[in-house]
Order: structure tokens, then sequence, then C-alpha cells
């Protein structure tokens, strides 16, 4: 079964087409810059010459059928007819408490979507666009919606609500929904396959590390509790957004610095975290160069950074009493060596023991175990492939 998977942000469309049974892309690319000049789109098939095409998008319609005409081109198409593709998978980042697990798309689940755009305002409209743009150009194909949100649905009610008025959840459903959720399944049902365990008494630790991160805890295989929050705000420090803090603090900078809610979204989103506290940059390659030259401030945010992913690795094992695996994922997961030194570094009452000299030598891009045999704890790099995840479903849910 052939899946095309869609990630539509505002101004982009990611897109991967997939061979289910045999787990092989058979290309992918991006529209970059949609209703802005100069749009591009950017196709690598399997096999063949990859290339970019500058050429105006008015909308997310004009990118499905630049994607459309890529995959069916005689010279560098991978598939004779647009009919070739069984099922769409589409990526949609909130999915609230209404859906705990991926479905086929139709009126009423998009409408129920829209609904919950109010928690997810800079997402869903935009993974809408991408669901209503291929349902335009292949009305016939079937579609599946696969949320972000979903596998922390299974988080308890104590993991998941705030301590504010209960009417606030009732009324105005503010609790800890989780993110990167998608990836987060992935890794933890990789990992099961490390551990000699039945599935219902493992305990896996997630680590999603990029310029969003977030970490879970995984107890036979659901997760019972997330860093992120209501919003993908809440947790560790990101590449630009603060992560935990005072909730004081936000009214105080309000008045101190006179900002209105959109400015103080603004300074804790895109302001804050590695870049706010580096001031050199959100990319954490840059901070550790800098770091190594003697920048302290660089140095810091590295160091909160490693500091704060400790603190939630021993919360996560102290509320399931114990750990059978940590899994590092996402960009700076699978490639920073010594941020993972450090955020393991300590972690020797856990049973944790790093293979420090595999870990600064083993293979990028490949599924290793990086502790020593005599760990308690397993140490894992697990590369993420969300949209294999989004595929299968995808695949799952058609058949």
């Amino acid at each position: 079964m052939k899946v095309l998977v869609i990630n539509a942000g505002s101004s982009s469309l990611k897109y991967q087409l997939i061979q289910v049974d045999t787990g092989d892309v058979i290309a992918k690319g991006i529209c970059e810059r949609i209703g802005i000049k100069d749009s591009k789109l950017t196709y690598k098939p399997a096999g063949k010459t990859p290339f970019e095409l500058v050429q105006d998008m008015k909308d997310h319609i004009d990118a499905m059928k630049l994607v459309l005409d890529a995959l069916i081109d005689k010279e560098h198409g991978v598939i004779a007819d647009m009919r070739e593709i069984d099922a769409v998978g589409h990526r949609v980042v909130h999915g609230g408490e209404r859906f705990a697990e991926s479905i086929v798309l139709d009126d009423d689940v998009i409408a129920e979507i829209e609904a919950l755009s109010d928690l997810a305002p800079l997402h869903n409209p935009a993974n809408l666009m991408g669901i209503r743009a291929c349902m335009q150009i292949m009305p016939n194909t079937p579609m599946v919606a696969v949320f972000d949100t979903a596998f922390h649905q299974t988080m308890p009610e104590k993991a998941f609500m705030y301590g504010l008025p209960y009417e606030a959840y009732t009324e105005y459903k503010i609790r800890r929904y989780g993110f990167h959720g998608t990836s987060h399944a992935y890794v933890s049902g990789r990992a099961l396959e490390y551990i000699d365990k039945p599935v219902e008494e493992t305990k896996i630790i997630t680590c999603h590390l990029g310029n969003g991160s977030s970490i879970s805890a995984v107890k036979g295989g659901k997760c019972i509790d997330t860093s992120m929050g209501f919003t993908p705000l809440e947790g560790v420090p990101m590449g630009t957004r603060c992560g935990d803090m005072d909730p004081a603090i936000v009214t105080y900078l309000m008045e101190k610095l006179g900002l209105d809610r959109k400015g103080i979204d603004a300074y804790m989103n895109k302001k804050s975290g590695m870049l706010g506290l580096s001031g050199v940059s959100s990319d954490f390659r840059d901070l550790d160069t800098a770091a190594r030259e003697g920048n302290a401030r660089a140095r810091l945010a590295l160091d909160t950074f490693a500091y704060k992913c400790k603190r939630y690795i021993g919360a996560y094992a102290a509320a399931m009493n114990g750990a059978d695996a940590i899994v590092f994922t996402a960009g700076v997961g699978e490639n920073d060596r010594a941020m993972r030194y450090e955020i393991t570094r300590g972690l020797e009452y856990l049973g944790v023991e790093l293979d420090e000299e595999y870990n600064m030598t083993c293979p990028r891009g490949e599924e290793v175990i990086i502790s020593k045999p005599t760990s308690r704890v397993k140490v894992i790099v697990i590369p993420t492939d969300e949209e294999m995840m989004i595929a299968k479903d995808t695949a799952r849910l058609v058949r």
C-alpha cells in the first residue's frame, strides 16, 4: 500500500510517499513559501535525480498539484498515475480530548478539528489547509488524521490536571495535552524490542530533544506523563521557548516591558529558551561552538538544558518506580553526543552506566545502545520516524 503523508504548515507543505509494506520512502520533499513570492518545491525521488522548482503557489491547492505533478512526471516521477496513491495520512497537531487515536477523515471530523483550533491556533488551521487541498484534488482517496496529542491521552487525571479551579478544565478544557506524541509513540514502541520483559511491565523514558523538546514517561506501552502541557511552551527550555517557569512572571514582565498578550506570547515563544539565555543562537551546534570558544552564556544555556532534562528524567523514574530504558531521539537527541553525556551523567543512582567512548563514536542515523552491558537501565538512541508512524496508522485504518 502506498500512503502519501502530508504535514501542512501555514506557508509550507512537507510530504513523503511511503510504500508501507516494505517501509520504503519512494519520494519526499517540501513546498515552501506558499502564498509568498518565490515559492519553491523540493522533490527527492528514491533512485532518481532530485530537483528544485521555483514557482509561485498561491495556496495549498497549488502546492499539492505541484507535488502530484512531480510524483507522476515521466522523467522524475515514481508512480504512473495518482490513483496509485492508496491513502493520504495527515499530521494534525491538536486532537484535544476528542481524539485519542487516529481517525478516517470526513466532514464531521474536519468540523471537530476546526473547533479545536482555539487550542492550537497556529497549527490546526494550517493542517486543515492541507487536508482540504488534498480532498479537493483527490476526492476519492481515503484520508486519515493522525494527532500529535493522541498518544498522551492515556495520562491519568492526576497527571494532566493543573491546580486551577476545576471549572477551568470543565469549561475551557485547560489541562495537560502533550505534543510530539507520534514521535514518542514510535520510539517507545521501538525501545520495547530491546527490553526483555512483557510489555505491561516496561518503563521507558523518551526524550524527544530538538528545537522543540519534550520528555515522556511510558509505562506498559502507554504514556502516563509528558513535559509539554496545555501548549508546547511548557517543559524543558527549547530553542526559543522558555519552558517551565513561575506563571506570575508573565504579568510581571507584561507590566515592566509594556507588553500586550501578543507581545508576551512572542517573548516566551520566540525570544526565550536557548536563544534568550545565550544571546547567540537557538541552534545547539552554534551554542556548542560558542561554549568551546569561551562564551559563558552559551555554556549556561547548554548546562541549563541538560539539567532540566535530567530533572524530568528523575521525576519520571520516580513516577514509574524506576526505568528500563532512556531513549534519545530528534535532532539534538540523535546527534548531540556531548548533550547525551551531560544529561545521563549523575544518573548512576538509577542504574545508568553510559558507555562514554561509544556514545562519542557511535554511528549517526542508526538505532544504537550507548549504555554498558552492565547498565541496569538501557540508554538507546532511536532515530524518530513520525512519517512512517503516520503512514502505518493510515494504512491500518484504511485497510
